[in-house]
């Protein structure tokens, strides 16, 4: 297999198992040098901040998936102690507004070691009835756009965005501020659940920074032989 080599990983994969076993089995098959990992509220619920450690130790860059929504204050807090923790990412609700996203990052940047700060806007799940039963006007790519904005004024690195909305984001906000896309399956990955594939070839194309990947690593009988097939997508 040859091995593409890179300072910077694109493809985050994600640990959304219900034990702790076949994470740390799949991590040992893979390559810290050539993905990150998120970590959701499942298994941080389950196996709390000892697990991020473990991986943390195996030279793995953690996205800590929370999506912190509180009071300013606590908010802050959380953030604080994800840092302590060293992960290389953290998450918040953009809809918990202007002042919970600047402590956040206020939090952050006290911080010996800085974790990126991303947003969270509207979530992939939500579609236009659920915009309106919550009060909220316009359509999820009004909300999503107008939220992405108020997190790169507030000082945020990035947002999570769905592959459809990474284009429309490219021309509204800075090349700097990061876009992590998930719902992203190679071509030669199975649909499973998903009636719409973006490849991560296409999505790097639209923009995205980075691209969460879950089932095409995470099921595959030879995950690094998988995620070498999709460093070779991105690289071809």
């Amino acid at each position: 297999m040859d091995k593409i080599e890179t300072n910077n990983p694109k493809i985050i994969v994600a640990l959304d198992f219900a034990d702790e076993s076949p994470a740390l089995e799949l991590i040992e098959r893979l390559d810290p040098k050539r993905c990150r990992l998120k970590v959701g509220k499942e298994m941080f619920t389950r196996y709390g901040p000892n697990f991020v450690e473990k991986l943390t130790k195996k030279g793995y860059d953690i996205f800590l998936d929370l999506k912190f929504h509180d009071i300013p204050n606590t908010v802050a807090g959380g953030c604080r102690s994800a840092a302590e923790l060293g992960v290389w990412m953290v998450n918040v609700h953009a809809l918990g507004g202007r002042k919970m996203m600047e402590a956040a990052r206020e939090a952050l940047d006290k911080s010996a070691v800085r974790p990126l700060l991303i947003g969270v806007t509207i979530l992939t799940s939500m579609g236009q009835e659920d915009i309106e039963q919550v009060g909220l006007s316009g359509s999820p790519a009004d909300n999503v756009r107008r939220l992405a904005l108020l997190a790169e004024d507030a000082g945020l690195d990035g947002v999570v965005c769905s592959p459809k909305e990474v284009a429309m984001l490219r021309q509204t906000i800075s090349h700097e501020f990061k876009l992590i896309t998930p719902g992203i399956r190679p071509a030669w990955a199975e649909k499973g659940d998903q009636t719409r594939i973006t490849t991560p070839a296409d999505a790097v194309a639209l923009g995205s920074d980075y691209l969460v990947i879950g089932r095409p690593v995470t099921a595959a009988a030879d995950p690094l032989e998988a995620l070498c097939r999709i460093e070779k997508e991105l690289a071809g």
